[in-house]
């Protein structure tokens, strides 16, 4: 609609001489109604040319820090039926911006959603996601059941649901706490095609979860002081997790089980760039995970950097890499890429640990490198990684375990969270190297 005051003055009639400064004047109102028109129809959170899921002004620590994004939303309430004993979803307003990533929420045993982590709903909403908070059929259900009830939820809200138009159905993820976190873990490996998995503290010891099939990037979230689902319970679901699929966990500091269930601040700040890279394909967000931007809260990170969503963006927006996490020339893809010794399944009987490099990624004058130690067949309780550096190399950065470089010789020692391995498992660390990659052969002693 144009406003009376948009538009210039009726012309003079016919035969009446118009001065040359009122002429000027009138076509500079036409002009600014024109302006006025196309700036009306964009809007400042546009999706990025060469991503179109992206959505939001550049990201900051304190924006990722903060209780609500950019963007205004609204709620529902789901009935029961479809498969789940109906629930909550929240959205953004905004239409404008095409369809949103979508993640569906189950509590935990004997929990509801309303009580434990509606919470979240609005605050994720405001960010750029579609949210379903869902209640279970019965309060009792187990993982099986939850994880079922999980992808029958996921179904609902992109086939019929009423905001079904507003959610992308090839851009979904599922988040659970403790027993729903468990449901959560199970409906990565039932559905292969989710963008990300969360668990919250997920299961309780006696699930024996193990993820080593699972081809979904998962995040593990988990309390310090958990008594129920331990550190080294969720330690060993991330050990389990593969190498060739980003992963990462962060143990909060003094949490304990229930923390999850109550506002918590830093759980959000690790949890909306995860959400962002993976269902958004926005790797603006990898600067807070890779290495981890602020541990305030935080009593232990370990992720497979670069954090990179299979097929997604694989360069930042800017012209040179960050100087903390440069970006891979190519994504990482779901399975390891060959090397000249591929890591084992169990290392050879009499070996303590095995260590196996591959290149994540180049870019001129330099790379970042990733070794996966494995433990033989005893446990270990610490583990050292040595390797030669070739000419011109060095290394810059080292993320989950400690460097040391004597000459040409690259030491890395485990971090106080993840030396200890049961036998047959692995963990990951990676680094900043300068100079160009090579194929190095670690070795791997313990302790």
């Amino acid at each position: 609609m144009t406003l009376p005051t948009d538009r210039p003055p009726t012309p003079p009639p016919a035969g009446r001489r118009t001065s040359v400064p009122r002429l000027l004047s009138w076509l500079a109102a036409g002009l600014a109604v024109v302006l006025g028109l196309m700036l009306a129809g964009t809007t400042p959170y546009a999706a990025a040319a060469d991503n179109p899921y992206q959505r939001g002004p550049d990201p900051t620590p304190a924006s990722v820090a903060a209780t609500r994004g950019p963007f205004a939303t609204t709620q529902a309430t789901v009935p029961a039926g479809n498969g789940f004993n109906g629930g909550f979803v929240y959205y953004p307003t905004d239409t404008s911006l095409g369809t949103w990533g979508a993640v569906a929420i189950v509590p935990g045993y004997s929990a509801l959603f309303a009580n434990e982590e509606a919470w979240m709903g609005p605050w994720l909403a405001s960010f750029g996601f579609v949210v379903l908070g869902i209640e279970t059929n019965s309060r009792t259900d187990g993982a099986d059941a939850r994880a079922t009830q999980l992808l029958a939820a996921l179904d609902y809200l992109t086939r019929t649901s009423p905001v079904r138009n507003r959610v992308d159905p090839n851009r979904l993820s599922v988040m659970g706490h403790s027993a729903g976190g468990a449901g959560t873990l199970l409906a990565a490996l039932r559905r292969p095609s989710l963008k990300t998995a969360v668990g919250l503290a997920p299961g309780t010891p006696g699930n024996n979860l193990n993820m080593s099939t699972t081809q979904v990037p998962t995040l593990l979230l988990s309390g310090q002081n958990d008594g129920t689902v331990t550190p080294s319970y969720v330690q060993g679901i991330y050990n389990s997790l593969p190498a060739g699929v980003e992963h990462a966990w962060a143990e909060l500091a003094g949490n304990d089980h229930l923390s999850f269930t109550r506002s918590n601040p830093t759980e959000m700040r690790l949890l909306i760039p995860w959400l962002k890279i993976f269902l958004d394909n926005d790797i603006r967000y990898t600067q807070f995970l890779c290495p981890l931007a602020d541990s305030t809260g935080v009593s232990r990170y370990s992720s497979t950097c670069p954090l990179v969503p299979p097929g997604g963006p694989t360069t930042p927006p800017t012209t040179t890499p960050p100087p903390t996490t440069p970006p891979p020339t190519t994504p990482p893809p779901t399975t390891p890429p060959p090397t000249t010794t591929p890591p084992p399944t169990t290392p050879p009987a009499g070996t303590a640990c095995t260590a196996t490099y591959r290149t994540v990624g180049s870019w001129s004058g330099g790379f970042q490198g990733e070794v996966t130690v494995t433990a033989g067949s005893a446990a270990v309780n610490g583990w050292t990684t040595r390797w030669q550096l070739a000419s011109g190399q060095g290394i810059s950065q080292v993320w989950n375990g400690t460097l040391s470089t004597s000459g040409t010789t690259a030491t890395v020692r485990n971090a106080d969270y993840n030396g200890t391995l049961a036998p047959g498992t692995s963990t990951t660390f990676g680094f900043l190297g300068t100079g160009t990659p090579t194929s190095p052969s670690p070795t791997c002693t313990s302790p």
